[in-house]
């Protein structure tokens, strides 16, 4: 008898920084069995003196969770049987190789991250054992044990789905699990829904991160709104060439255009009006200014890779790309002159026949 029929799931977060932990906590004191599992030693010692604490736009929530550190993982005697995997898109494929051996032989990895590492997951621990998830919150972390959400529980959200047909009925005891966290739709086409929200991470989060501003703020610049749009829009006709459909995501009515770059605006909007506020900073940039790298390839270079391969360019997201290695490489400082080296590679894109 699987986990979700009996309705005791041993669960684990593994990344447990502004995203993981506050998704963590809810579970805890929803009074579910949750252990955090993390790389950041001061994280997890802070959190085993003081508990997590988590503070929303009207409230602080603390709680208690067993939090372990990575190389503790080999001391795990029974196994686990939900992991909802929160760390960045690039550690994905090493941290699954950590945990498959202490997650249960029907238990099941769920990807809150992202970019497309549904197919990370899976590649290690079987299609059968692996759901997608798109996850639309705004967080931040700077200290050890205290993360800062931007949305509670009425502005977050999450959908779900299966890779295998086969594992799909079981979505449904994960969801309710995680509407302890916010609201969470089940999707059976869950890779256009991931293919969606890349488009938006690609039209917001390095090209922000690049003028170093708020992603308000980057939006309102001049010339950056037109950036960030056509970003978007090649990331769009990416997916389209990918093989995803047009679905509405992060709780937005039914498609009502068919239009590929007017959804992009429509959810570009969504994202800047409902999930943001005035000082949110893209995960990109808190990366950027912690000295750790950001999701470069797993977004944009994504989008031109797919491009790519179906002999179309993505002339924008090429741009994005290269000036964000350049800052990474300590070639070039993130800051809003910027904004120059993006609008020029837009510019030019309008003169291409």
């Amino acid at each position: 008898m699987t986990w979700d029929k009996t309705g005791s799931p041993r669960i684990a977060f593994l990344g447990t920084g502004a995203q993981g932990a506050s998704i963590g906590a809810d579970f805890a004191l929803a009074g579910l069995d949750v252990t955090f599992i993390e790389q950041w030693p001061d994280h997890v010692n802070a959190i085993r003196e003081k508990g997590i604490i988590v503070n929303l736009p009207t409230r602080t929530i603390n709680a208690k969770v067993p939090a372990l550190h990575l190389c503790q993982v080999a001391e795990v005697k029974e196994p686990f049987d939900l992991v909802f995997m929160v760390v960045k898109a690039y550690d994905t494929k090493w941290a699954c190789q950590l945990i498959e051996p202490v997650l249960a032989k029907d238990g099941l990895i769920v990807g809150l991250q992202n970019g497309m590492t549904h197919e990370d997951i899976a590649a290690i621990v079987g299609r059968e054992r692996t759901i997608g998830a798109v996850i639309e919150i705004a967080s931040n972390m700077w200290e050890p044990g205290i993360t800062n959400r931007q949305n509670d529980h009425d502005t977050s959200w999450f959908a779900l789905g299966a890779l295998d047909p086969d594992t799909q009925p079981r979505v449904e005891a994960v969801a309710e699990l995680l509407r302890n966290a916010g609201t969470v739709e089940v999707f059976d086409d869950i890779r256009s829904a991931k293919w969606m929200k890349l488009v938006v991470n690609a039209a917001e989060l390095i090209p922000s991160a690049i003028v170093n501003m708020p992603l308000g703020d980057a939006a309102r610049a001049p010339g950056m709104l037109e950036v960030m749009r056509a970003a978007g829009y090649e990331a769009m006709y990416a997916a389209l060439a990918d093989g995803a459909k047009i679905v509405p995501i992060i709780g937005m009515p039914p498609v009502t255009t068919n239009h590929p770059e007017r959804y992009v605006d429509q959810i570009f909007e969504e994202v800047l009006t409902v999930f943001s506020q005035a000082d949110t900073l893209t995960t990109s940039l808190q990366d950027w200014r912690k000295g750790r790298r950001a999701e470069i390839q797993e977004v944009n270079g994504w989008v031109v890779d797919v491009m790519k391969a179906h002999g179309q360019s993505a002339s924008i997201n090429e741009r994005v790309v290269e000036v964000a290695l350049e800052i990474e490489s300590g070639k070039l400082e993130a800051k809003p002159e910027n904004a120059r080296l993006l609008i020029e590679a837009y510019e030019a894109s309008l003169d291409i026949p």
